[in-house]
């Protein structure tokens, strides 16, 4: 594969090493057709947990951990993102092959998970150098990746033995009491207010959910890896770690949350973490109306969903702020989080106007 079209992981950020001797020793016992000598690198990205590439001869494989200093429930419980990997394998084939989770501390210091590394394209706030698409590639692109999202709410959470995710009616209410009250944890000297947003999204929740179904939670362009061969083919689906069962809708306005559309002005363009803006991608009604078709499910007042969706966003990055605030993370982009908590409390708030 065109390496210059793939991610490609760097050396291991300051602060965040692991234990490369003690870890290859559990992965030999753990997997004993591992050849030649360890190589540890770590990707830049992962603004939730860590992640690194173990490289031996003729294999690469992915570790995940908990980030350093305080952790965030679910979000950082690597064991249970693994779990839920190895329940949709038989039934999803995009999720990644789980092959080792460690619950023994004392390997590295925290629990983590090893998986297969899936090869391939993942795209980024642009395309790679050497990955042109024309506008019917970039639709036939968007729909694709669309399809994976119905795939996965289509899937039967029983018999993909998820029952117990399934906490029942509720969930949109128990998200939104929940991440505001992370909200409220995590707000800093430097943070926008959020009231009129909260207010908002308190009066229009819908009073019952509309579905139960296994969601992503954090699906977007850069957590789905496409065939190198054939770009407009998704091979992965990444990071599992917020996955559950809830109200497809949620999901789908989270995912929405993250895509800036061609008309668009500036300030939302600066917010842009993936290519959605191409000539060819669908708008976000576009996304509704394509979902809503393929589904069967529609809201009377999707501004809530789109409205809860970015809210969430900003509550997430707000958290990883923090943790850069207090020294709990090194990657130097956290830094710039502060903007773009900003930013989406502008969105947010042209939205309810």
């Amino acid at each position: 594969m065109n390496s210059s079209l793939s991610d490609q992981p760097g050396a291991v950020r300051g602060g965040e090493d692991i234990d490369l001797e003690r870890l290859d020793r559990y992965l030999r016992q753990a997997l004993p057709e591992l050849q030649g000598s360890a190589q540890l690198r770590q990707f830049r990205g992962g603004a939730s947990n860590l992640t690194y590439q173990i490289d031996y001869a003729g294999r690469s494989l992915v570790l995940r951990r908990p980030p350093l200093g305080a952790r965030h429930g679910t979000a950082h419980d690597v064991l249970r993102e693994a779990a839920v990997m190895r329940a949709l394998a038989p039934v999803y084939a995009d999720v990644p092959q789980v092959l080792v989770a460690c619950d023994d501390e004392g390997v590295l210091g925290c629990p983590f998970y090893v998986m297969q590394k899936i090869d391939g394209i993942i795209l980024r706030r642009d395309l790679p150098a050497g990955l042109a698409l024309d506008a019917a590639q970039a639709r036939r692109l968007c729909l694709n990746v669309l399809d994976r999202l119905l795939e996965l709410h289509a899937i039967d959470v029983q018999a993909a033995g998820l029952g117990s995710l399934d906490r029942g009616d509720g969930y949109v209410r128990r998200q939104l009491d929940g991440w505001s009250e992370r909200w409220r944890r995590a707000h800093t000297d430097d943070a926008p207010s959020f009231e009129p947003v909260l207010a908002w999204l308190q009066a229009r929740q819908p009073a019952h959910d509309g579905a139960h179904c296994v969601i992503h939670n954090d699906f977007r362009f850069d957590n789905v890896v496409l065939d190198a061969a054939d770009p407009l083919r998704v091979v992965g689906v990444l990071d599992w770690e917020m996955a559950t069962v809830g109200d497809p809708l949620m999901d789908l306005g989270n995912a929405l949350a993250y895509w800036i559309e061609a008309g668009d002005d500036a300030a939302l363009q600066a917010m842009r973490r993936q290519p959605t803006h191409l000539p060819g991608m669908l708008t976000r009604n576009e996304v509704v109306a394509y979902y809503a078709e393929r589904s069967g499910r529609a809201a009377a007042d999707f501004d809530f969903y789109q409205v809860q969706g970015l809210f969430r966003l900003a509550v997430i990055a707000q958290q990883i702020y923090q943790r850069w605030r207090a020294g709990d993370a090194r990657n130097p982009e956290f830094a710039t989080l502060a903007p773009l908590v900003a930013g989406l409390q502008r969105r947010c708030l042209a939205l309810i106007d």
